[in-house]
């Protein structure tokens, strides 16, 4: 077959016989462009602070301190007004009219600033808190719970306000738990109805948090609500047995 070339010839190609076999490749069709999507912020040590702040003060009040402290925890309200909200801490101020600790409290608050910043799972500073025990002794707060140190109810205020913004979730007892320890509770009660009357009126006097005036500390809640029954150890606030 003869073809004629009426153009100036630029450049030639060798065709191979497989060539010709080859199907010849469809070109790509284009996708249309996708939305760009918002991009999701995380916490770390870049974001910068807004002008203002969202958060919460918390009390202290400590047989430990002559006067109360005060416990104020800001947060960053990370992508606002999006399905992926969330408060994260970023900064924490301890005020007291007892400048003893001055020192102290003012490094425990800016290495915990930073930390909050910092971004990642910040919760592990809780149990680092509540873990630092005074050599003079710890303390009861309201409801019988014991604090080892003042360090340790500082973590406790961070704990609850880390629940408060939803990044600590409390494990809740099940239904059954729930009913043993009301069991148990019953049945301790009933069996100390037979005490004297001035016996009763001053156990309950002596107890504002609700448990038995005899009633000692339990290692797994830190409250002190262990009393015996039936020979064992059992905890009326979360059900927690010695003899298992």
């Amino acid at each position: 077959m003869t073809i004629k070339i009426e153009k100036k010839i630029k450049g030639y190609q060798v065709v191979k016989p497989e060539d010709k076999a080859a199907p010849v490749a469809a070109a790509p069709e284009k996708k249309a462009a996708e939305p760009r999507q918002a991009e999701i912020i995380q916490m770390h040590e870049s974001v910068e602070r807004p002008e203002s702040l969202v958060g919460s003060t918390f009390k202290i009040k400590s047989p430990l301190f002559e006067h109360a402290l005060y416990v104020t925890i800001n947060d960053i309200v990370l992508n606002q007004g999006t399905p992926h909200e969330q408060r994260r801490p970023f900064e924490i101020f301890i005020n007291s009219k007892n400048m003893d600790h001055f020192q102290w409290i003012v490094a425990l608050t800016r290495i915990l600033s930073a930390v909050f910043r910092k971004g990642g799972d910040v919760t592990f500073i809780v149990e680092e808190l509540k873990a630092v025990f005074d050599p003079r002794g710890g303390y009861f707060k309201a409801g019988g719970v014991y604090m080892p140190s003042i360090v340790a109810e500082i973590g406790a205020v961070i704990e609850q306000h880390m629940k408060n913004i939803g990044l600590i979730h409390d494990p809740e007892m099940d239904e059954a738990q729930k009913k043993l320890v009301a069991e148990k509770r019953a049945a301790y009660e009933a069996a100390s109805a037979g005490k004297k009357a001035a016996e009763v009126a001053s156990n309950t006097e002596s107890n504002a948090s609700g448990f038995p005036p005899g009633a000692t500390l339990c290692a797994k809640c830190n409250t002190q609500a262990l009393v015996l029954m039936d020979g064992c150890q059992t905890c009326l606030n979360c059900g927690y047995s010695k003899c298992g």
